[in-house]
């Protein structure tokens, strides 16, 4: 496979330098394309759950809300997981910038397919094909960004505020609509927007990449070979024969089930981080120092996947929890002066609201504190048990007894939630890459995508146990872990800082 190669400054003479808010014209490309990609992901993410358990008269499937809520997960932990092949494929085969189209293309389809009038299996392939496509765009339309700029431009920081505004813009905007189209016309029709969102995102970027973006995410750094093409090419069927031949036994033995598919996934989000910090810690060409930031990085994996697995049941747990224990009639709320009935899934746009909101308040804060700004460790401590006491209030409106609880109450779980993920999000980017050995620097990047699979990987299981007991019982329980994970985290934290070799 032919090597491409352009050379740093043949990307920058090839993108224009301004044009959008003193920033390369590139970024307004790639900030669309994702504000859009986004868009569709969260809009159909807010109202598939609702899709799989109404009932066929509601427009759904009528599924076991168990059944459903574990579908959600198993989906969420593909998402994450299909990064790392994306990321993979990009470097080794198409470049960022095609990855980045063929992935919308792919993810465009998939909201496409579940448009249309459809059966169970047909909903199945149209998540495949959207996990397939995000695990081509998502990871390396970041990258391409990167590539806009030089390694020391000050305006390089600021870029990225821009694209994350982007992120969260457009899953703010997608559950509003989508929700409001599918209690208002139809699921499809909420569906049918997700699809156009992405259609959108299609054309900006088929239109503008070539005079916008010229070379940036064009080089294919390190081609695959002849010889590695056959390779990979075994491993790939190898890998393939291995999972039908599991399905094959499962479907003989009669044990062909979602439950058993959802604990392979379970264990395979497990496993795969294991692998890597093994593979990492035993690696010769990490170095004494290298390897000691490593080991400081499973104390901090463990509390983000913590973290993670509160924060992703806000399109699980939380969602059925808005649509059937909340009171979403306003003429209740306010006696008869509001005559509207909020979409349940609108609450999923709380969490991005308040991250617009809140994001440059905790970046000045940050700043402000100087010297006095807490340590890494302190900030991942703190955001696991604000994250538990985020599933701890919702044990005083539930003690209530009454059968539906103010909105308020949701609102205030997802604040909370959004404070832990200003703790950890941003800072455990900043932080992996900081702890990264020099020679598994890409690695390290999907090991912290891992830690939210990992977390969904064990929402499978969870989400299970969520309708199966006392919901006051299951918030209780899952908001101690997180709390407690977090505090031993706080008391193990001057031998982490120091593992961390002079990262802070």
């Amino acid at each position: 496979m032919k090597k491409i190669s352009y050379t740093h400054e043949e990307i920058m003479e090839s993108t224009p330098r301004t044009g959008f808010f003193g920033h390369p014209k590139g970024l307004s490309t790639l900030f669309f394309t994702e504000f859009w990609e986004r868009f569709s992901y969260y809009g159909m993410k807010a109202i598939l759950i609702y899709y799989l358990y109404y009932s066929v008269a509601e427009g759904g499937f009528g599924l076991p809300q168990a059944v459903a809520l574990q579908i959600v997960a198993i989906y969420g932990t593909l998402i994450y997981m299909s990064g790392a092949i994306g990321g993979w494929i990009a470097d080794r085969i198409t470049g960022t910038q095609n990855a980045v189209f063929y992935g919308g293309f792919l993810i465009m389809i998939g909201h496409i397919l579940l448009s249309l009038p459809n059966n169970l299996t047909l909903v199945m392939i149209a998540l495949a094909v959207i996990i397939a496509g995000t695990g081509l765009l998502k990871p390396n339309i970041s990258t391409t960004v990167g590539e806009l700029y030089d390694r020391n431009d000050v305006r390089r920081d600021a870029a990225f505020t821009l694209f994350y505004m982007g992120i969260n813009l457009g899953s703010l905007t997608a559950p509003l609509i989508t929700g409001y189209l599918q209690t208002r016309i139809s699921f499809h029709a909420g569906f049918l927007a997700a699809a156009i969102g992405m259609f959108c995102g299609l054309v900006v970027y088929a239109i503008k990449r070539k005079k916008n973006l010229g070379f940036a995410g064009r080089n294919v750094p390190n081609p695959l070979t002849k010889p590695e093409i056959k390779k990979f090419s075994f491993i790939a069927i190898g890998t393939l024969v291995l999972f039908l031949a599991y399905l094959g036994i499962l479907q003989l033995t009669g044990n062909l089930t979602l439950e058993n598919f959802s604990f392979f996934i379970t264990v395979l989000g497990i496993v795969l981080p294991i692998y890597i910090f093994v593979v990492m810690i035993t690696n010769k060409d990490v170095t004494k120092d290298e390897r000691s930031r490593v080991y400081s990085y499973i104390p901090l994996y463990i509390t983000s996947v913590a973290f993670w697995m509160i924060q992703e049941q806000g399109s699980t747990v939380l969602a059925s929890f808005a649509d059937k224990k909340t009171q979403l009639e306003m003429s209740v709320l306010t006696n008869g002066l509001i005559d509207f009935s909020i979409p349940a899934a609108w609450a999923q746009s709380l969490n991005p609201v308040f991250i617009v909101i809140l994001a440059p308040v905790f970046a000045t804060l940050w700043m402000k504190l100087g010297k006095r700004n807490p340590p890494t460790v302190h900030k991942f401590a703190f955001g696991a048990i604000i994250a538990g006491l985020s599933y701890l209030v919702m044990i005083i409106p539930l003690a209530s007894g009454n059968e539906l609880i103010n909105p308020l109450w949701l609102v205030l779980s997802f604040l909370l939630i959004t404070i832990g993920e200003l703790c950890i999000s941003p800072v455990g980017l900043s932080t992996t890459t900081k702890l990264a050995p020099v020679a598994f620097t890409a690695r390290m990047m999907s090991l912290w995508m891992l830690s939210n699979a990992t977390a969904q990987g064990l929402n499978a299981q969870l989400v299970v146990v969520y309708t199966k007991m006392n919901q006051s019982d299951y918030f209780m329980y899952s908001g101690l872990v997180a709390v407690v994970i977090g505090i031993l985290l706080l008391l193990v934290s001057p031998k982490v800082k120091r593992a961390m070799k002079g990262v802070y």
